[in-house]
């Protein structure tokens, strides 16, 4: 079974968080979910959003989640893959050099990634969607098509897969994108 690094951090989306966190846990994968400035045991505050009609998702505070592992102390090479959640987490866990190196890493040693909602953001800082199909959350596209990356917009249960990186706009998409993620595993 793989072993999982899941970057997140405050006010990230709740079921982006929770679900692959869980489901990754119960295939028998390994799945360490670290934050910067955080340990093992510190807990991230998560929102959650959702698609209630108006002109964009809604969001309301949800979960406490616990980190089962320290960011401080990662090491990427113990690491089979990467996941990325989105929600608000990857707005600024994008200005942390540590978070983008590790992200530069993942891509430049060829290692699976799925990212989904927001998630896309680090990617696109990381400057490592260049040619790539990618989807996100529609509001993502701008920064999608400037990181030279093709923009895919599929509906929001859906999931696409280019190389080793698996994309998805929003949490509706996870069995689609687990799925495809894990046989990446």
């Amino acid at each position: 079974m793989a072993r999982v690094l899941m970057i997140t951090g405050d006010f990230v989306e709740d079921y982006e968080n929770m679900v692959p966190f869980q489901a990754l846990l119960a295939m028998g994968h390994d799945v360490d979910a670290v934050c910067p400035d955080k340990k093992a045991g510190d807990t991230i505050a998560t929102s959650i959003h959702d698609f209630e009609g108006d002109q964009t998702y809604t969001e309301k505070r949800g979960h406490n989640f616990a980190l089962n592992a320290t960011f401080a102390e990662l090491n990427v090479n113990d690491y089979d893959a990467l996941y990325l959640p989105g929600g608000r987490a990857p707005e600024y866990l994008r200005l942390n050099p540590k978070v983008i190196e590790i992200i530069q890493h993942f891509a430049t040693v060829d290692k699976p990634i799925a990212s989904i909602c927001h998630g896309p953001q680090l990617l696109t800082a990381a400057g490592v969607l260049e040619g790539k199909k990618v989807s996100a959350y529609p509001a993502c596209q701008p920064e999608i098509k400037m990181a030279g990356a093709q923009y895919v917009d599929l509906p929001m249960d859906g999931a696409i897969t280019d190389g080793k990186l698996v994309t998805a706009p929003a949490w509706p998409a996870h069995p689609a994108m687990l799925k495809q993620f894990v046989a990446l595993l």
